[in-house]
């Protein structure tokens, strides 16, 4: 092979090295970004449940158990 030869391929290589690496780098902000926010999201939602659990608990004995006025 000749020696231009040889530069354009190790050129091109590493052009493509430069994309990947660019690439990777951006792949990874966006898979710590989104668990991120799926940590969020976890901890919204167990708020959410034990809210929701303490209000059915301090509703229980108050919910009379008789037939609507519409029966």
């Amino acid at each position: 092979m000749e020696n231009n030869e040889l530069e354009s391929r190790l050129t091109q290589v590493e052009i493509k090295l430069a994309y990947l690496e660019d690439f990777l780098t951006k792949l990874q902000t966006i898979a710590v970004e989104q668990g991120n926010y799926i940590d969020a999201l976890l901890k919204e939602s167990k708020t959410v449940h034990n809210k929701v659990q303490e209000i059915l608990e301090n509703q229980e004995g108050d919910i009379p158990n008789i037939r609507p006025p519409h029966y």
